[in-house]
């Protein structure tokens, strides 16, 4: 096998198949060429793309593509164990195996450094993880993949999400479990939103696996018209505000002045919204062109007028999943269960390992006996406090998902916080029914910013980086020099775009949205052509992964 096939067969770290790369068309192109021959018969059609996918995978993240195959494999499973068992022990037995073996995966490779590290601390040892999925690759396959230490696959948290919405859904009579193992696998792993999401529930898709294909004129050019925004989103706005402004804040808030502290935060917030829907947007139009719908993942979430209403907005995929999947079996807005105690205690076990205090469980333990018996005495307060609990839980262990640190645990919580106090103030303010543009300009304006506050402690790589934010937006100073404006007008001027865009009257975009989907083919191509020329002028000489890769 000469060099240049081996580059592109093998997975290489340094070139992750990016849906920014060159090389990412050229194997969407190949594809393509292989799904027209195809395409018209479900089985095999469903089996080519579980195999290119897979592809996909192993270009992208190495011999993870064997921790795809094993969630795929044991899903598949249990997910027909589950519709074949007609005893209801049996059934929910079986569930909890699929929902134990997936987030022991999650947990294995996000969080095995927090719980040794906790453990050596706690005991004075000195273990080291290993990953034993490489290591035994390797044993099995005569592989060299290291496992002297555990990397995050990508993906990870989306495909086993995925999963347990499959077997749930099974569970649940909302779906009948797939017959075919390739069939199967090709909703696990369909490439385009495998890495990043969005989180496709299995209710959703699977029906789509035994549908024709189906593309109209109006459906390819909102395909061509996604892909083409998401572009623009991730390569204009997102990657070029992060590499001139953002990511040298971030590293060091104290070599920066308080305005730059304020512009790289504001930035930010451009950034990862540019970056994660410009991903999806990729993604959902990639699929249409092949014939499948992904759902909706973002809705202008800085439009927001409300906490509450952001989180309808922001991340659907994500946010309507732990709705749907774990805070309404919690028992929702109505009181706590079982459920919630469990998942309070595993929310207090993460905050007791990160402290590495005796004294914060044993404090927040009295902390849960004082708020109890407040409650018993005020019957007011206590239902307040059941009815609000499974939403703190609910954002709290949304901002554990994120990672195992102090800065995700805070921003979850605060974003809980930012809900409770929204439906307190609805509560005791009851909101005319009659909309108003001021109403929802002062909703918008102190939405946005609170979201932005709070994503200090998402980005910043530790407590100590946010606290020294925090000191030099607090004493900014707005005297700013001209040669201050001058060294960033481009990314200022970026940033205004972006936003200017973002806040577009929907109708507009829906207009230069439906202006290009019915232009004439030649008129789309040329549009296409002079998009991409452009982008890959101005990007950046190092691809930037997805923000979201991370996760």
């Amino acid at each position: 096998m000469n060099s240049q096939l081996k580059e592109v067969l093998l997975y290489n770290p340094r070139t992750p198949l990016l849906f920014t790369a060159i090389y990412f068309w050229i194997f969407f192109g190949i594809v393509l060429a292989g799904y027209s021959i195809i395409y018209k018969k479900n089985s095999l059609r469903n089996a080519y793309l579980f195999i290119v996918s897979l592809f996909f995978y192993y270009k992208t993240s190495g011999f993870f593509v064997s921790i795809l195959l094993v969630s795929t494999l044991v899903d598949y499973v249990i997910g027909r164990c589950i519709y074949a068992t007609k005893v209801i022990i049996r059934k929910k037995l079986w569930l909890a195996l699929s929902i134990s073996i997936n987030l022991f995966i999650l947990v294995y490779f996000k969080y095995s450094y927090f719980f040794t590290d906790a453990f050596n601390s706690l005991f004075g040892t000195n273990y080291i993880p290993i990953n034993y999925f490489a290591y035994m690759t390797n044993s099995l396959f005569g592989t060299h993949f290291r496992f002297e230490k555990i990397l995050l696959p990508v993906g990870v948290s989306f495909f086993t999400f995925q999963t347990i919405s499959y077997s749930v859904d099974v569970y649940k009579g909302l779906i009948k479990p797939v017959t075919s193992i390739l069939d199967f696998g090709f909703f696990v792993s369909f490439f385009p939103q495998l890495v990043a999401g969005p989180i496709v529930r299995a209710a959703h898709f699977v029906p789509q696996l035994y549908k024709k294909y189906s593309l109209t004129k109006e459906q390819f050019g909102t395909a061509v018209f996604l892909i083409l925004n998401g572009l623009i989103k991730k390569l204009f706005l997102a990657d070029y505000i992060a590499v001139n402004l953002i990511d040298r804040v971030f590293s060091n808030p104290m070599g920066f002045t308080g305005f730059e502290n304020l512009m790289a935060l504001y930035g930010y917030s451009l950034q990862v919204y540019a970056d994660f829907s410009g991903y999806t947007d990729i993604a959902i139009g990639l699929a249409l062109l092949m014939g499948f719908h992904l759902p909706q993942n973002f809705n202008s979430p800085y439009k927001a007028t409300s906490t509450a209403d952001f989180w309808t907005r922001w991340h659907i995929s994500l946010s309507t999943w732990l709705r749907d999947y774990l805070y309404i079996p919690m028992g929702g807005n109505e009181s706590g269960s079982v459920f919630s105690y469990i998942s309070l205690f595993i929310i207090v076990f993460f905050i007791s390992i990160l402290s590495g205090n005796i004294y914060v469980p044993i404090a927040i333990l009295c902390g849960m006996c004082t708020v109890s018996f407040i409650g018993r005495l005020f019957y007011t307060f206590r239902n307040w406090i059941r009815t609000n609990m499974n939403l703190m839980i609910t954002m709290l262990l949304g901002g554990l998902w994120h990672g195992a640190s102090w800065n995700f645990v805070f921003w979850g919580g605060l974003n809980g916080l930012g809900i409770i106090v929204y439906k307190l103030w609805e509560k005791m303010f009851p909101k005319n029914k009659k909309r108003t543009w001021y109403k929802d300009f002062i909703g918008i304006f102190l939405t946005f910013h609170f979201i932005t506050f709070t994503r200090i402690w998402f980005r910043s790589s530790d407590f100590n980086i946010a606290s020294q934010m925090l000191d030099r937006i607090r004493h900014i100073s707005f005297n700013v020099g001209v040669d201050v404006l001058i060294g960033y007008k481009w990314v200022f001027l970026t940033m205004l775009t972006g936003y200017i865009i973002h806040w577009l009257p929907t109708r507009w975009k829906k207009g230069y949205k439906n202006a290009f989907i019915h232009l004439p083919f030649l008129g789309q191509v040329v549009v296409t052509f002079i998009v991409t020329f452009f982008l890959y002028q101005i990007h950046s000489s190092d691809m930037l992964p997805f923000i979201y890769f991370a996760f």
